[in-house]
């Protein structure tokens, strides 16, 4: 026996979801427009259908499923490139969107994205067999950065992950190490660029860049670094 499960996700009208997939380099393959609006998108091993409804709100829809894949990486850099050529900038904020790629604490390497219909496709690498949740760090700094970053990258609540950060930076008897200091930054300046708040996002950007690292340090937090690159390329755009 052989069995596949395909995703049948709802937006307001199919061209502009399909405008999108296209730019990330999915090839439509079937759509009608009677008697229901339908589509079908391929990318690869990836199939996702979508239907069509009128009083369907975008900003509140929970429609969600997961990608995996062996080179998430490389579907990142591809999808992003799609998008910047396709709208001339990377989306990260509204709808679409693409967020940062990372580790998570769950054993995944994954990073969301959000289509004009408002769906969230997570697509990932697994990065370990367990897949639950790890256990928050009681130390303060890697405690908020744990449920931080779950509020970001997992719930999709950069609201959320922005009071955590705030609150632990506002710690006058304890301080972060350079590492700790640099990823609580960079995943600021990300969340505020998400709520459109410039200031904050431009404040934390010139913050984390001036954290200095050993060569060590730096490489520890690769990741962190590349986001913060891409955020300065938006934030210069």
């Amino acid at each position: 026996m052989s069995e596949k499960t395909i995703p049948i996700l709802p937006c307001r009208t199919l061209q502009p979801v399909l405008d999108f997939y296209t730019a990330l380099g999915f090839e439509v393959t079937f759509q009608q427009k009677s008697p229901n609006p339908f589509a079908v998108v391929e990318r690869g091993g990836i199939e996702l259908q979508f239907f069509g409804m009128k009083k369907y709100e975008p900003a509140e829809s929970m429609s969600t499923c997961y990608v995996l894949t062996d080179d998430v990486d490389a579907l990142y850099e591809a999808f992003r490139a799609g998008l910047k050529a396709a709208y001339g900038r990377v989306p990260t904020r509204g709808l679409p969107r693409i967020g940062p790629l990372k580790d998570m604490s769950y054993g995944v390497r994954q990073f969301l994205m959000s289509d004009p219909g408002g769906n969230c496709i997570r697509i990932g690498k697994k990065t370990s067999e367990d897949q639950s949740h790890r256990p928050a760090p009681e130390e303060t700094f890697a405690r908020a950065l744990h449920y931080a970053a779950l509020f970001a990258d997992s719930r999709d609540d950069p609201q959320g992950a922005a009071k955590i950060i705030d609150r632990v930076l506002k710690l006058a008897d304890e301080q972060p190490t350079p590492v700790q200091l640099l990823r609580l930054l960079v995943l600021r300046s990300d969340v505020a660029a998400r709520l459109g708040d410039a200031a904050t996002a431009a404040r934390s950007m010139e913050e984390a860049a001036a954290v200095q690292l050993t060569d060590a340090e730096r490489e520890s937090v690769r990741d962190d670094l590349v986001r913060l690159a891409e955020l300065r390329d938006q934030d210069t755009a």
